[in-house]
């Protein structure tokens, strides 16, 4: 468990003293100053308590720990000062969201009690965030599991947007990535309600008659519907049920009481789903973002800029080929269906593969129930020099954008 320790004191007799007082007992790192204490925090980003003077010249207690909580959201943060008066007590409550506020003088014995409080509070904001993170996930992915078996269509695109979802999350600087990873995810779970033929027909750009578009149209509100159910899931479950919403329409009183949060991660969910139809419709990558572009009102422009520069760059490429079961690896992506060797799809197309997966795809080639060989995308960096030395050694490859 993290059990590294911030003070903060524009005094350096007093930050010695910390420390000294304090090294037996805890793991403490001092910083003299708000400036001194940010760089710190920027450096390490793993202090489980922050401890900070109220007094200090430039930034004062206050303004620190409020920034502290943008840098280091699950950083316990304490605050210590001779003036006990209760405004100051207040601002530091609501500003900073103080776990503790200690007056001066605190005895040793007061001042280590409550590092002990902090230390225990900060085990259980992460127990409970590695429950959400990994428990909750490992749960989601049962579902993935069921949506993949029972619409391996419906799965295969939502493992394609929840890359690109992830991307764009982490440059807009959300803190709650989770959330927007499991709604791409989860995207399409309401298609289990949609039949197969329907979501092809999309896929190829067919035209649907109104039954059908009516049937699929409802999927977003149906998956709504199965993830509400699950505790601490309500803005991955409001965001899968306002994929569809276009920017403007929450200019609309019906939407006025859309969270933020909730608002950002239908937006980003909204452009990665679109630009994914444009690219399975046949369009290149900025063929897809200029017709993004060209949609006024429908999507946030700031993720359209971030979106443009993932394309821009073109982080990440696929090399397609056909290997054997027993040479597969996790990262990889199935670029076909896993069929039995009566016809029946096992594992759709589009599943990455995880170590549970490529343990079953060995055993199931090992006991002859699939062909040896499978079809995969093998992830690179483009522009590496061992790519090109592979790709010009063989000629069994393809190049496909993701």
């Amino acid at each position: 468990m993290n059990r590294k320790i911030l003070c903060v004191d524009d005094d350096p007799n007093i930050l010695q003293g910390y420390r000294r007082i304090l090294r037996k007992d805890f793991d403490i790192e001092i910083a003299e100053g708000g400036e001194e204490a940010m760089a710190a925090i920027s450096r390490e980003q793993n202090f489980a308590v922050v401890v900070s003077d109220m007094r200090m010249p430039g930034m004062n207690g206050v303004e620190f720990l409020a920034r502290c909580k943008e840098l280091a959201p699950d950083a316990v943060r304490i605050m210590l000062t001779g003036d006990a008066e209760q405004k100051t007590a207040m601002d530091a409550v609501n500003e900073g969201t103080i776990f503790r506020f200690l007056t001066k003088p605190c005895s040793p014995e007061m001042l280590a009690k409550a590092l002990r409080a902090g230390l225990e509070q900060h085990r259980l904001i992460t127990a409970e965030k590695e429950l959400l993170e990994q428990t909750l996930g490992n749960s989601i992915q049962v579902l993935t599991d069921v949506l993949a078996m029972v619409n391996s269509t419906a799965f295969s695109r939502a493992t394609r947007v929840k890359r690109l979802a992830h991307e764009i999350a982490v440059r807009l600087g959300l803190q709650n990535i989770w959330e927007i990873e499991l709604a791409a995810l989860l995207s399409q779970i309401g298609c289990v309600s949609v039949p197969e033929n329907i979501l092809q027909k999309i896929s190829s750009c067919r035209q649907l008659s109104i039954e059908e578009l009516n049937l699929y149209q409802s999927h977003p509100q149906i998956g709504h519907d199965l993830i509400a159910q699950i505790p601490r899931m309500e803005i991955v479950a409001a965001t899968i049920a306002h994929q569809n919403l276009r920017s403007s329409d929450y200019e609309q009183p019906e939407y006025e009481l859309v969270g933020p949060i909730t608002k950002m991660c239908a937006q980003i969910l909204k452009v990665v789903l679109d630009f994914d139809r444009l690219i399975e419709a046949g369009n290149s990558p900025d063929e897809a973002a200029e017709i993004l572009e060209e949609r006024d009102g429908w999507y946030d422009p700031l993720t359209l800029i971030i979106l443009h520069e993932l394309i821009d760059e073109m982080i990440e490429q696929f090399l397609v080929r056909k290997i054997s079961a027993k040479d597969l690896e996790t990262g990889m992506i199935l670029d076909e269906d896993i069929c039995s060797l009566d016809g029946s799809v096992v594992i759709g197309q589009g599943r990455e593969i995880t170590l549970p997966l490529m343990m079953r795809l060995k055993n199931f080639s090992e006991n002859g129930l699939i062909d040896n060989l499978i079809r995969v995308k093998i992830p690179f960096k483009y522009n590496t020099d061992e790519t090109a030395a592979e790709m010009s050694e063989t000629d069994d490859y393809a190049l496909t954008v993701c």
